[in-house]
């Protein structure tokens, strides 16, 4: 894999409130990479900014941020063969992780400058039927995750890092009350009632040893689809708090794996993906296989 040119695409709010542009520029210069950088200043940059360097012929897009930044970098790349870099920068870096992508800056940079260590991996996205809406590469939630990150206080997340969510879901469970889903699951319907519904890509909860489900592949073209009632989170958050290992959701939750689902709620929740707020129920997901290439550890 040879690199020409690198164009990086950063979220100034995420992470460190110093953005590492001095090692970009030494480790890139160092293996004489041109490269360059354009930031995001509003939701959805990242998808027209990643757009706009497909057109300027560049060889590689590197997305440093969080979760949120990577989804919209990697919604404006997929179905090209332009490979995404992922520099960790924000609180969770989760996709990285799931990945296998070393999480110091300067070893997820050798990725790109160092491509004898490296390969490409395609792997799935799910696709909403709102043009509008980024893709996502990790998970989407309907109801009480979707709480929980608007209720998550900013300065939290940057003292306590994920733990920060998983205080703001435990408060948000004294409030929340289970809904009625209907679910279309590749055309079957479903009747049920929970708290939240995830549709989850991958597997990783970003809690050191808490998985969705082990089995769960970002490059098996399916969607894994739980609803999860109280009891269920009240016990996952618990585990989540002490930093349990080996524990998953498997057996707390009714579980699907399927292309496509489409979930109503009533009454109607708000939505959210890898991250960022999405909207309200109902939703159409779709999975998209290999739609995006990323660069990761060989």
């Amino acid at each position: 894999m040879s690199t020409k040119n690198v164009r990086v695409i950063l979220n100034p709010s995420a992470g460190s409130k110093n953005p590492p542009l001095r090692t970009f520029n030494n480790l890139f210069r160092q293996a004489n990479i041109d490269w360059d950088l354009v930031i995001t200043r509003e939701r959805c940059d990242g998808i027209c900014l990643a757009k706009n360097s497909i057109k300027d012929g560049v060889d590689i897009i590197a997305a440093y941020g969080g979760d949120g930044t990577v989804m919209e970098v990697a919604s404006g790349l997929q179905g090209t063969d332009i490979p995404l870099a992922i520099l960790p920068g924000g609180t969770g870096n989760i996709l990285s992780i799931e990945l296998g992508i070393p999480q110091k800056l300067s070893e997820a940079c050798k990725l790109i400058t160092q491509p004898e260590k490296s390969r490409i991996r395609a792997v799935d996205m799910g696709i909403t039927n709102d043009e509008k809406v980024p893709a996502f590469a990790l998970r989407a939630g309907v109801g009480l995750e979707a709480a929980m990150l608007e209720g998550t206080d900013p300065d939290l997340k940057l003292r306590y890092g994920i733990f920060a969510y998983i205080m703001g879901a435990i408060q948000a469970l004294h409030h929340i009350h289970e809904a009625h889903y209907h679910l279309v699951l590749d055309g079957k319907e479903v009747e049920c009632s929970g708290l939240t519904c995830l549709i989850a890509n991958a597997g990783y909860f970003g809690v050191p040893g808490l998985v969705l489900d082990p089995n769960i592949k970002v490059d098996d073209g399916l969607l894994d689809v739980f609803v999860l009632r109280k009891m269920d989170l009240q016990q996952i958050f618990s585990l989540a708090a002490t930093i349990v290992g080996g524990n998953e959701l498997k057996d707390k939750a009714l579980h699907w794996q399927v292309q496509s689902v489409e979930i109503h709620s009533d009454p109607i929740q708000s939505t959210q993906a890898d991250g960022e707020m999405w909207g309200e129920s109902p939703v159409s997901i779709t999975a998209k296989k290999e739609a995006l290439k990323v660069i990761v550890p060989k």
